[in-house]
């Protein structure tokens, strides 16, 4: 049985994924849809406001704070290699670590950035649009399932 302030950190482990996975929902579910749906200059002045307002400090504490705990978890199982939830405690790391956080930053991060520098009301943002709405989402359908399975697999591993 995981104990102590092992067991702390994987159940903080669990919130964090979870929380993060709450949030990539959101936006393959119905917040992306809904920027869609509005005209081209709408949705890339509202997308870049999201992605702005995104960088507070509580978000990215959860989001990053999350992406270094799941490395601190990953060490400690190769250290501690306890008798059970090794798998799932590696396996939920490594989840959260490329699936989450390093799909954000090579795929959803470098279409934000080329987002921000369009100015909403051009053809060149019109145009853009489209595609980055349908690649943003796509990559962030892989941040919702691999933040959820990291999420599973840490609380497979408590139980």
């Amino acid at each position: 049985m995981i104990d102590g302030p092992y067991f702390v950190l994987i159940v903080i482990g669990v919130v964090g994924t979870g929380l993060v996975a709450g949030v990539f929902c959101a936006f393959s579910t119905f917040v992306m849809r809904g920027l869609a749906a509005l005209p081209p200059a709408q949705g890339v002045a509202a997308m870049k406001a999201i992605n702005v307002t995104a960088l507070t400090p509580a978000f990215m504490l959860v989001f990053v704070g999350s992406a270094v705990l799941c490395a601190v978890i990953a060490v400690v199982t190769f250290v501690l290699w306890p008798d059970e939830g090794t798998v799932e405690l590696l396996l939920g790391s490594a989840l959260y670590l490329f699936g989450s956080f390093g799909v954000t930053m090579v795929a959803n991060v470098p279409r934000n950035e080329a987002l921000l520098k369009l100015d909403a009301g051009t053809p060149e943002a019109a145009a853009y649009w489209p595609t980055y709405v349908r690649e943003w989402t796509t990559w962030n359908h892989v941040r919702m399932a691999a933040s959820a399975a990291a999420t599973v697999c840490y609380v497979l591993a408590l139980s």
